[in-house]
């Protein structure tokens, strides 16, 4: 018998939330070294299929007790016997119980940031003249480049204005710049859970100011981003 592992977490009691795992398995806690784990009894050695209603209910289990403590995610599809899984946490006791105390007390909040601006033609000197094709060629790759480190000073200057306007309320973060792309900036911020509302306010406020991007700011969640490291097995799904 193996089991499929959703969290670790401190003190869970029971799921606080009835809810059903993975293909609807039932989903129990187990006690293993001072850590609790949310898991499921799992046939076989393949890991579930990645589906819709796999991973939706994969994410549900583990916000089932995200009121109650801040766990720390498995990946999707983490497969492992009971043996695996004790000799794990075992060999890295210490690493789990400093990232449980990384992120204890918070839940995670994104923020991506999009731009709508494209650099005009004209903001550019260029020479209008007729010119053969390769001359053409050379001045709009020259064009882009240009335009390309625009986006890239724009990007820049974006994340270092959001994490100034809400530096007092996160305790880490993680953030993604993406000047090739319309979503310039992708935010991941650890954030105390009694200043999640203060920090929407604030990222409120922020936004006010600038009028010509467009934000999307979405949380509370399980700390994703800033769990996955210390949690990886070495084989794909946790099975040998």
């Amino acid at each position: 018998m193996k089991l499929y592992v959703y969290c670790l977490a401190e003190n869970i009691a029971t799921p606080v939330a009835p809810v059903n795992g993975v293909s609807g398995a039932r989903v129990d806690v187990i006690k293993v070294e001072d850590f609790s784990l949310l898991v499921s009894e799992f046939e076989g050695d393949v890991a579930p299929l990645v589906t819709r209603e796999n991973a939706l209910a994969h994410a549900a289990v583990i916000r089932s007790v995200l009121d109650e403590t801040t766990p720390l995610p498995f990946r999707f599809g983490t497969v492992v016997s009971d043996e695996q899984l004790r000799s794990y946490l075992s060999a890295r006791r210490e690493a789990l119980q400093a990232k449980l105390a990384q992120v204890r007390g918070c839940v995670e909040m994104n923020v991506k940031i999009i731009s709508d601006t494209d650099q005009p033609e004209n903001d550019i000197d260029f020479e209008t003249s007729e010119e053969g094709p390769g001359v053409k060629f050379l001045r709009e790759k020259r064009r882009e480049i240009l335009g390309g480190e625009r986006r890239a000073e724009e990007a820049k200057e974006v994340a270092g204005w959001l994490q100034e306007r809400v530096r007092p309320f996160i305790r880490e973060e993680e953030v993604s710049l993406r000047p090739s792309e319309k979503l310039i900036v992708a935010a991941a911020h650890l954030v105390s859970r009694d200043q999640v509302g203060e920090y929407r306010g604030r990222v409120a406020e922020a936004r006010k100011t600038r009028p010509k991007l467009h934000f999307l700011v979405s949380g509370p969640w399980p700390p994703y981003t800033f769990s996955n490291i210390e949690l990886e097995f070495k084989t794909p799904f946790g099975v040998s």
